[in-house]
């Protein structure tokens, strides 16, 4: 039983039947004609190249009148809404129903953030004070300039482990020099990432594939934790950000294993778990997700301050009073630290934009990512003025700071408030917290950036994504941060590339019982037409695809399955149809090739009809001459319409009179002109519109031939 998919209404279609044959419906048929744009209009005289020029001013005219035209329509709060965007939720601020919301999940987010901000900075090789400080003047900044309302900005994991992995190379951690340069750090992110928003660049990271970002955030976050084992372990070991040298370390310094820390690291680490998988499970113990780390903190203070255990290192003195403002030192390493800036804008626009986009989406507003991009570089570029070493969004901050139900910037105002009491006020108490008890919370943090269920998940999905995922992560655990990211990101473009430079082409065949053409492969039901192909390419063509363009139609006009062939008996292809719908740009080199392949078909007899080609196609087409070159009436608005006219041009051919009957051969007139002349005689304009059109022999005429809705017997 054959497939059909008509509608309902096809078998009410009206029908007229020759006298002598029965078996071939037809009915009033009309070819859609395909509007050529008028040349006059656009400049043809200089042809393609001269008038590219023209076509890229009123590309641009047309982007800046634009621009000009939203400039003018911005009154006075838009443009302080552009440059200040908290008065966007300040003027329509409810108190009485988001304060207390907002109290409470900037409390919550604060308690939070003091003792992760002492374990990042040490993780970055930074004193416990550098990353209070990081977690201070920044948050109030980006309240003022960032545009989302639940982002929780601060220090996190990865962006210390990047710190401390360029600066461990230039100074050691205990130099001044290596605080210097962390605080450099932090104003050059700053600006590239104010440069980039401004600029709105934020786009050039999408060629960065997901697949990169999950495998090198996961071999990070294994690097992170190793690092952290000193602390568990009681002893040194090497500082690097590649695996091989840090087991080595550990296995070589396994003399010196020391238990108090173990234990008392492991306890800690397990209780915050057990905390974070409760605050998850259950809602009404959400809380203790966000007072996991406090509660390590306490414990092991507590413990300290009871046993007084010698053989667990401590934090240490750390200053009392808020941040001063100082101008940033050691500019002559600033072109030594350009990569890892630029790293960390990357991980910034990634991470950080990302979170803050979905944030807005669950909330219920918009969020321009490049306006992102610059409250970000301005919270940075204010706290290295402050003492501050590079900050940008948390992702688990951020979840506790959503869940707590923020509403509003002000939650990052409260949480900057608890910094600074933490500052002025706590900082005495600090001295006594176990370093194993700050490593624990680091480890338990970067638990949940090992993204083995990605991995699962690509296996599965994508082959493809999966290899990148693997090649990106064993890079960045054997080859370190820098290498791992750029391996990463190079094969992510291979692969880019790749798929542009071997673009999905089509064998279209026609689904029974309609007229609508889809793959062949897609649907095996589909059926073709002999002495006709249609092909459809669905991407841009350029020059770095139309050789294999130009191999693959090659292929189809050679490589015929006459299974699901119907209509006239020929040996062999006369008309290729490109259907040019999914086609979005045409460059030179394509248009040159365009010509080369219509020659080559011209030699051999075969046709070349376009279907649906988009108005900028199309006007490239008839800039250089294609469309004159193949002729305006082997342009068609639907691939029915082509299919029409060369299913019948391909029934003349099959009924042309024999080589008896054929004019001498210096007279014998050329396979198009024989075509134009009998399409003239046969297909009038007039008589496909009227549907007078009669086959030349209804004896031989074909059930099959006719492509318009059969009815329905």
């Amino acid at each position: 039983m054959e497939i059909t998919y008509a509608s309902p209404s096809a078998g009410e279609l009206t029908y007229s039947t020759s006298s002598r044959s029965s078996t071939m419906p037809t009915r009033p048929v009309k070819i859609i004609p395909l509007q050529h744009p008028d040349m006059a209009s656009y400049g043809s005289s200089g042809g393609l190249y001269s008038s590219s020029s023209s076509s890229s001013s009123s590309w641009c005219n047309s982007l800046f009148s634009g621009w000009r035209g939203k400039i003018k329509r911005m009154t006075f709060i838009d443009w302080i809404e552009m440059l200040f965007p908290c008065c966007r939720w300040i003027r329509t601020y409810r108190w009485r129903e988001y304060f207390q919301v907002d109290l409470m999940a900037g409390t919550t987010v604060g308690i939070m953030l003091v003792p992760q901000a002492m374990s990042y900075a040490k993780l970055a090789g930074l004193d416990a004070i550098y990353g209070l400080y990081s977690g201070f003047v920044p948050i109030f900044v980006y309240a003022i300039f960032g545009s989302s309302r639940q982002l929780a900005i601060g220090p996190v994991a990865l962006v210390s482990l990047l710190v401390s992995n360029v600066l461990s190379g230039i100074a050691d951690s205990t130099d001044a020099l290596y605080t210097e340069l962390a605080i450099l750090l932090a104003l050059m992110v700053g600006i590239l990432e104010c440069i980039m928003g401004l600029l709105r660049l934020g786009w050039l990271i999408r060629f960065i594939s997901h697949s990169v970002i999950s495998g090198f955030t996961t071999a990070s976050a294994i690097v992170i934790a190793l690092s952290q084992a000193k602390y568990f372990l009681g002893y040194e070991i090497d500082r690097s950000s590649k695996i091989v040298p840090i087991i080595k370390s550990v296995i070589s310094g396994v003399d010196e294993f020391s238990w108090p820390p173990f234990v008392m690291g492991s306890v800690i680490l397990a209780i915050i778990q057990t905390m974070k998988h409760l605050g998850k499970s259950r809602k009404h113990l959400r809380f203790l997700r966000a007072m996991g780390p406090l509660t390590a903190v306490v414990l092991g203070t507590t413990f300290v301050k009871i046993y007084h255990p010698s053989s667990i290192t401590l934090v240490g003195d750390i200053p009392q009073g808020l941040p001063s403002f100082s101008i940033p030192k050691s500019f002559q390493y600033a072109k030594t630290l350009i990569p890892t800036a630029l790293l960390i804008t990357g991980v910034a626009i990634l991470e950080s934009v990302g979170i803050a986009k979905a944030l807005a989406a669950k909330n219920g507003y918009e969020l321009d990512s490049n306006q992102e991009l610059v409250g970000l570089g301005v919270a940075n570029v204010f706290g290295s003025f402050f003492s501050a070493y590079p900050t940008t969004g948390s992702f688990s901050r951020s979840a506790v700071n959503h869940e707590s139900g923020a509403k509003t910037g002000l939650s990052g105002i409260v949480t900057g408030i608890i910094m600074g009491c933490a500052l002025l006020f706590l900082t005495p108490l600090f001295e006594y917290i176990p370093q194993c008890a700050l490593a624990a919370i680091v480890i338990s943090a970067v638990i949940s950036l090992v993204d083995y269920e990605e991995a699962i998940f690509l296996w599965r999905v994508d082959k493809k994504d999966f290899l990148l995922w693997t090649i990106t992560s064993t890079a960045t655990l054997f080859l370190g941060i820098e290498i791992g990211v750029l391996i990463g990101v190079g094969v992510s473009l291979a692969f880019v590339i790749h798929e542009s430079a071997n673009p999905h082409i089509a064998v279209l065949g026609r689904l029974p019982g309609t007229t609508v053409y889809r793959n062949i492969e897609q649907y095996p039901e589909a059926y073709t037409y002999n002495g006709i192909v249609i092909v459809r390419i669905d991407s841009p063509i350029y020059f770095a695809n139309i050789s294999y363009i130009k191999d693959r139609l090659r292929e189809y006009e050679v490589v015929v399955d006459k299974s699901t062939r119907r209509g006239p008996e020929v040996e062999r292809i006369y008309f290729v149809i490109l259907e040019m719908a999914p086609v979005t740009y045409i460059d030179s080199s394509a248009v040159q090739a365009l010509k080369d392949l219509h020659n080559e078909y011209k030699s051999r007899d075969i046709q070349v009809a376009i279907s649906n080609p988009n108005r900028e196609v199309l006007l490239t087409l008839s800039k250089a001459g294609v469309v004159e070159l193949i002729g305006k009436e082997w342009y068609f608005v639907r691939v029915h319409d082509a299919v029409q006219v060369c299913l019948q041009n391909v029934q003349s051919i099959k009924e042309a009179p024999k080589a008896s009957s054929d004019p001498a051969p210096e007279e014998k007139p050329s396979f198009f002109q024989r075509l134009l002349k009998q399409r003239g005689q046969d297909l009038s304009v007039s008589e496909l519109e009227s549907g007078s059109v009669k086959p030349s022999d209804s004896k031989q005429s074909d059930p099959q031939l006719e492509p318009l809705l059969f009815r329905k017997s």
